[in-house]
C-alpha cells in the first residue's frame, strides 16, 4: 500500500502491538487522545503525522483522514464495565464519525477492532467451562448473530453493523476483527478462557497487516492465535485475509511457561510483562498489560 494508514488509538496496547510488529512497513498517521511519547512512535513518523484528538471531533478526524488509503480503528472506551453514556459517545458515535470520514475521503480499506465481547453471550453456564477445552467442538465462525455480554459488547456489535452499512451503501471494504485475549510473550497465566482465545503480539501484527493487504468486501473474523483449544474459528481469517498465525497457547503450560523450555512465542526477553489478566478489555495505560478481550 502506497498511501498512508491511519491508526486510531495508536498509543494503546493493540496499537502498540501492531506498530511494534509492522511499524516499519507502512507510512503511518497516528491518532490518540493523548500525546504519544517517542517510545511509542515508529521511526519515520513525523510530528505532522501525529494527531492528538478525540474521535468524536469530526473536523479533527477528517483532517487526519485526508489522503489515507486505509484505516485501522482501535480507539474507544476500553472498559467492559463502561456505562452507556460512555460507550454511546466513544464507541458508537466515535466509530460513526471515523467511518463516515473514511467514506467521504475515499478510504479503500477499513479494519475495525471489534471484540469477543460482541459474542460473549454464547458462553452460557451450560457450555462453560467445556467450551474452552480441546475435546469440545463448539465453534463460533463469524456468521452467527451478535450476542453481547455487556454494553461494551453492544457497542462493538453496533460498530460491526455500521461497517456493514458503509460497505453496502458506499463500497468501502470493511473487516471487523473480534479480538480475543491479547497478551505479550505468553498466554494469560492460569486462565483457561484467556488461553482458549489467546492472541500473541506477533499474530496480532500479522493479522492487521493482512487486513491492510488482502482484497475483501465485508468480513467478520476472529482475532486469535492458532490455539489447539479454541471456540472461535480462524478459518475465515485464513480464507479471506490470508492470515497464517505462528503461535499456539498449547505450546505453554497452564502457568505460562514454554513447554520446550525455550522461547516459544514473541519477544520473551522483555521484562515488563504483566502476569495476570485484567478486566480492562482493550487499551490499559500500560500497553503490555494482559486483557480479557478487545
Amino acid at each position: 500500500m502506497d498511501e498512508p494508514v491511519l491508526l486510531t488509538g495508536a498509543g494503546g496496547r493493540v496499537g502498540q502491538a501492531i506498530l511494534r510488529g509492522i511499524g516499519d512497513d507502512y507510512e503511518w498517521r497516528l491518532l490518540d487522545r493523548e500525546p504519544l511519547p517517542a517510545a511509542k512512535v515508529p521511526d519515520g513518523v513525523t510530528d505532522a503525522d501525529r494527531y492528538v484528538a478525540d474521535i468524536t471531533d469530526e473536523r479533527a478526524v477528517r483532517e487526519a483522514m485526508e489522503g489515507v488509503g486505509a484505516v485501522i480503528h482501535l480507539a474507544g472506551d476500553p472498559r467492559k464495565t463502561a456505562p452507556w453514556d460512555s460507550v454511546l459517545r466513544n464507541n458508537i458515535d466515535g466509530t460513526q464519525v471515523v467511518m463516515r470520514a473514511a467514506v467521504d475521503t475515499g478510504v479503500e480499506r477499513f479494519a475495525f477492532a471489534s471484540s469477543n465481547h460482541a459474542v460473549g453471550g454464547y458462553e452460557t453456564e451450560e457450555r462453560t467451562p467445556d467450551l474452552y477445552r480441546t475435546d469440545d467442538d463448539y465453534r463460533l465462525d463469524g456468521t452467527e448473530l451478535p450476542r453481547p455480554g455487556n454494553l461494551y459488547g453492544v457497542s462493538k456489535a453496533t460498530g460491526e453493523a455500521l461497517g456493514r452499512f458503509y460497505h453496502d451503501e458506499h463500497g468501502m471494504s470493511v473487516v471487523c476483527v473480534r479480538i480475543g485475549n491479547l497478551t505479550k510473550d505468553h498466554p494469560p497465566r492460569e486462565y483457561e478462557r484467556g488461553q482458549a482465545m489467546w492472541l500473541s503480539h506477533r499474530d496480532c501484527a500479522h493479522l492487521f497487516d493482512r487486513c491492510l493487504q488482502a482484497d475483501y468486501g465485508y468480513e467478520i473474523v476472529y482475532g486469535i492465535s492458532d490455539n489447539d483449544r479454541r471456540y472461535y474459528s480462524i478459518e475465515r481469517a485464513r480464507e479471506a485475509l490470508g492470515y497464517d498465525p505462528d503461535d499456539d497457547s498449547a505450546e505453554y503450560t497452564f502457568e505460562g511457561e514454554p513447554k520446550d523450555g525455550g522461547t516459544a512465542g514473541d519477544e520473551r526477553t522483555d521484562p515488563t510483562v504483566a502476569e495476570t489478566p485484567s478486566d480492562e478489555p482493550n487499551f490499559p495505560s500500560d500497553p503490555d498489560t494482559p486483557t480479557d478481550g478487545a
